[in-house]
């Protein structure tokens, strides 16, 4: 099969951490993500939860020499002048699988084809090969271009959140939460105390429900001062997973076209979602009792088609003030649930 031209471009991207409703959690990691023809790349792999090699968190020498190795200015590292493209987002570890794909000079230009999925020394091309991706012909100046690009330090870098509010013992919890998936967080009580230096290094700020406006805008106006631009969530309740979801959706890099979610809405009837692409989506509830206490609900966990898709919301899941968490691949939203009044 004959490569035809495609665009090649880069950009920032994320593979959204969580804590989950069982317990368990997943990985925050940023990275840079291959754009073929004006779309993501990994958006044409379905459901696949996985990370290109330009990760932010790996030291400069190893993210250096991934991006020469794309240049093909040393061997492949896999037999075959086999590359990884995309792969586990927790440990990296080829035996969990990776996307691999074959890249070699055509002149002038840039060649990626026979796509597969790959667990070992080598791929399967019958048995494990992507058949409708690639191949790629990418022309030369463009697909030189943008990887230098990331060789000057212009790489997207994970930055870190500040927490302001009332509930000092609950900002701890979210602290920790954020940090156990890889997200730095600290705790102030007026950020007009923190040296402008230190807050250009976050990305997001994120208020309690008890903060006054006056605070807030204060707040804000501390970071304007330092010249930062800061994405600020204003926490929907303290509850800690909703609050991570809610921080996740703020540090997300990419333009809302190029997310998997686009949409989420709740009603205590059902929940409206809405997908870019074939990708996994869970869908989980949460609320306070009368006590105060978080229920949680675990409400969908399937793969749908790209476009929009409405999901039954059982009633008891949903009473009183109650949230509902959307989670793909790389994204990641929250709902209040609307109540409509008898009428």
């Amino acid at each position: 099969m004959a490569a035809e031209y495609a665009t090649f471009g880069l950009a920032p991207a994320m593979r959204a951490g969580g804590v989950l409703a069982d317990g368990d959690y997943q990985v925050h990691r940023d990275f840079v993500d291959f754009i073929v023809d004006g779309r993501p790349l990994l958006f044409r792999l379905s459901d696949l939860d996985a990370v290109s090699p330009l990760a932010s968190d790996v030291p400069p020498a190893i993210f250096t020499a991934q991006v020469r190795s794309l240049l093909l200015e040393g061997d492949a590292p896999l037999p075959e002048g086999r590359y990884v493209i995309y792969g586990c987002p927790e440990c990296e570890d080829l035996a969990c699988g990776a996307v691999t794909a074959v890249i070699l000079r055509d002149g002038d230009d840039f060649v990626w084809r026979d796509f597969a999925w790959q667990t070992g020394e080598h791929a399967d091309l019958e048995f494990n090969g992507y058949h409708g991706i690639g191949p790629y012909r990418f022309p030369g100046a463009e697909y030189r271009a943008a990887l230098a690009a990331l060789l000057d330090g212009s790489a997207h870098i994970r930055r870190r959140v500040l927490l302001i509010g009332a509930r000092v013992a609950l900002l701890a919890k979210l602290a920790a939460a954020l940090r156990t998936i890889g997200i730095g967080a600290d705790i102030t009580a007026d950020a007009g105390d923190v040296p402008a230096d230190e807050l250009r290094a976050y990305g997001a700020v994120v208020f309690g429900r008890a903060v006054p406006e006056t605070a807030r805008a204060a707040a804000l106006r501390a970071f304007a001062d330092a010249g930062v631009d800061v994405a600020h969530v204003d926490g929907l309740a303290p509850i800690v997973p909703l609050l991570v979801a809610q921080i996740e959706h703020a540090l997300d890099p990419g333009p809302a076209e190029r997310r998997r979610l686009t949409r989420l809405t709740a009603t205590g009837a059902a929940a409206d979602v809405e997908v870019t692409s074939p990708c996994r989506v869970r869908l989980t509830a949460y609320r306070l009792d009368r006590l105060h206490r978080t229920r949680t609900h675990e409400v969908f966990d399937g793969v749908l088609e790209a476009g929009g898709h409405r999901v039954g919301l059982d009633a008891r899941a949903v009473k009183g003030e109650s949230f509902v968490v959307a989670r793909a691949p790389g994204s990641v939203l929250v709902a209040a649930v609307t109540h409509g009044k008898p009428g």
